[in-house]
């Protein structure tokens, strides 16, 4: 009788990148992943010692797509912008996925070329080492937090989605002005968290960024004050 097939690493991860496609972290399990193996959940940790262990290495590797044909261009803060699109566009094409990554992190080699650009970028930006650590997890945390609040919003059916913009208008457009003011006053102006992402996205960091920035230069005016000084 022939023995059951033994599976790869990198051949456990494709299967449990798909099975985590169709469902999430929370109803995923070793014991449904060997199911779809056709073997028993001993055999896979052989590999990984726990369910945890495993999502960090599937997260970790949509870190190494990200960072697939990758080369620094352009100033510190160009190069921490074009990393974080990078991740965004790895994690974009499987909502679920960035779910994971926002829940258990990565801790491999994905992580730490992320991390290792990172790092680099912020040396050259010329903020001194003892804040570097620092404003690396501040970029870290923030581009975690917009990237998979955005694929919260991507995985919704089309119906969730209609049911959430209605919930939305009733909520914004319909406000009691006397109850609440000032929400009826922008109501017209604030958008849905689904619109335009791509831009608040970019937008929201380069605040951080220019925050960075300020660190360094104290004394060097921003966009706005930049603008104001050039019309006198």
């Amino acid at each position: 009788m022939a023995g059951r097939r033994r599976w790869s690493t990198e051949e456990i991860l494709d299967a449990a990148a798909e099975l985590l496609r169709t469902s999430d972290a929370e109803s995923f399990s070793v014991r449904k992943l060997a199911a779809v193996l056709g073997t028993d959940s001993s055999s896979l940790y052989r590999h990984f010692r726990s369910k945890t262990e495993l999502l960090r290495a599937v997260a970790d590797r949509f870190l190494l797509t990200a960072m697939d044909g990758y080369r620094p261009e352009g100033d510190w803060k160009q190069r921490i912008l074009t990393l974080a699109l990078r991740v965004r566009e790895a994690f974009g094409r499987h909502p679920q996925l960035a779910a994971v990554w926002g829940r258990y992190a990565s801790g491999g080699t994905g992580s730490r070329m992320i991390t290792e650009e990172m790092l680099q970028a912020l040396r050259a930006s010329g903020l001194p080492d003892e804040e570097i650590p620092a404003s690396c997890h501040r970029i870290a945390v923030l581009v975690a937090a917009l990237i998979t609040s955005e694929a919260g919003v991507s995985a919704l059916t089309p119906e969730e989605y209609e049911q959430g913009m209605e919930l939305f208008r009733v909520t914004v457009l319909g406000a009691d002005p006397e109850r609440f003011p000032a929400l009826a006053h922008f109501a017209r102006d604030i958008r849905p968290l689904g619109v335009d992402r791509h831009a608040a996205f970019e937008e929201i960091l380069a605040v951080q960024l220019a925050h960075i920035e300020a660190a360094i230069c104290p004394n060097q005016p921003t966009g706005s004050e930049a603008s104001a000084n050039d019309r006198d």
